[in-house]
This record gives structure tokens, C-alpha cells and sequence, in this order.
């Protein structure tokens, strides 16, 4: 397996885990993937290693490849002999995350439903909780980024009896993708719903086994947020 294979592969176990950066090439890849998701790097910007050196604090060889690894999420493009820029945005491109995100999702809900056991039930029932906390606190800056993770973990534990490590790994990508529509629309213009609900019906469906309603929630839910980035498109 080529070298950059097997350091993406560990660097997305860490993060998996949330282990702290063991190389300065997961940090670099970590604090890159962060601010493009976040936006603190805009879709189109040029990404010019010899400018970024000095903010992320490591040299221009470590940069490099933590710019390659994240060309492999679809986050950074190449521009060939001209280096590297972040990924541009699009609805069509959102449109074609979201299709694709709802038909793997969907299909690992309904795997994890039939499959999943009483101990992926605490887990479902613990971090739904967690985010329900986390919604308490979105009043403040701090308080945004805690239900941002809180809501990566509650999908994942959704779908974590589903025992297909690549729809596992594809869905990752595709929610890394939507985060940075989700954060583009919900945070600029947002469109009235409830996410509580929507969640917590989400939840009562899945522990009832209702695999049907379950999934069609599911698929409303990732569909809303396509519909607030392409409102908000068309209003600017």
C-alpha cells in the first residue's frame, strides 16, 4: 500500500477516536481539515504553501502532504503546476453529497436497525442526550462547535451496527462535505425548523425498529439542509 495510503488510514483512525495528532503531518491535515470545513478558508481560495508555513507552524515539505491527503477528501484541488486551492462549492455539487449521502445512510440505518443490540441502543440513547444537552448551550460560539460534534457522533452511532466498513468510510467524506453547506446556510440565512425534533423522532423511529419511518426521517432531514444552501443561493 503506497506510503500516503497508510498515513491517511491512521490519521483517520485518530480522528476516529479522537486521539491527539501523533505526527506534524496529521496536525497540519487536522488544522487544514478543520478551518475548510469551518470556512475559515473559503471554497476557490488559493492555498500557497509558502503563506500558510508561518500559521500552521510547520515547514513547507509537511504541508504538502498534509494539502495531498486532503485532496483525497475532496476538500483541496490541484491546480497542477500553480499548487493547491480549496475545494469551490456548488449547488449542483451539494445536490449530488446529498443524494448520495441520503441512499448510503438510509441503507446503513436499515442494516444498523436490524442488526444493532441492546448496547447500541445505550449508545444511541447516550448520544442523543449529549446533543440534546449541547443544544442548550447554542447560544454562544463555544457552544455551536460542542453540538457540531455532538451531531457528527449521534449520525455515527446511528449507523454504527451497520457492518460495512465502506459505507462507513464513504459517509464520512460525504458528511465532512455537507458540514461545510450545512455551515454556509444554517449560519447565514437558516430556514425555519425544528432539529430537536427532527432528531428526536429520528430516534423513537429507530428504537421502535420502524426501519421504513426510520429511514424516510432520515432522508427529510439530510434533504433540509440541501434546501436552506439552495434557498439561500438563490436570494443572494
Amino acid at each position: 500500500m503506497p506510503k500516503i495510503k497508510l498515513i491517511k488510514n491512521k490519521i483517520l483512525e485518530s480522528l476516529a477516536t479522537n486521539l491527539e495528532p501523533k505526527t506534524l503531518v496529521e496536525m497540519a491535515y487536522r488544522k487544514l481539515r478543520r478551518d475548510i470545513i469551518e470556512g475559515r478558508l473559503s471554497p476557490g481560495e488559493k492555498l500557497r504553501v509558502e503563506h500558510l508555513k508561518e500559521g500552521y507552524g510547520v515547514g513547507a515539505g509537511t504541508l504538502r502532504e498534509a494539502l495531498s491527503l486532503l485532496m483525497s477528501d475532496a476538500l483541496v484541488v490541484s491546480e497542477g503546476q500553480r499548487g493547491f486551492c480549496v475545494a469551490p462549492v456548488s449547488v449542483e455539487d451539494f445536490a449530488d453529497i446529498t443524494k448520495a449521502r441520503v441512499m448510503l445512510e438510509c441503507e446503513a440505518l436499515r442494516q444498523s436497525i436490524a442488526l444493532g443490540d441492546e448496547a447500541w441502543e445505550a449508545d444511541l440513547l447516550a448520544a442523543f442526550h449529549r446533543l440534546s444537552k449541547a443544544e442548550e448551550k447554542l447560544v454562544d460560539e463555544g457552544g455551536r462547535e460542542e453540538w457540531e460534534e455532538r451531531n457528527r457522533i449521534f449520525h455515527e452511532v446511528l449507523i454504527a451496527a451497520c457492518p460495512s466498513r465502506w459505507i462507513k468510510h464513504f459517509l464520512a467524506i460525504l458528511y465532512h462535505q455537507a458540514e461545510r453547506y450545512r455551515r454556509i446556510a444554517l449560519y447565514n440565512r437558516p430556514i425555519p425548523r425544528d432539529v430537536h425534533s427532527e432528531h428526536e423522532g429520528l430516534l423513537r423511529a429507530t428504537m421502535d425498529r420502524n426501519v421504513d419511518l426510520a429511514t424516510a426521517i432520515l432522508a427529510e432531514h439530510i434533504e433540509l439542509t440541501f434546501q436552506a444552501f439552495n434557498k439561500l443561493v438563490k436570494e443572494v
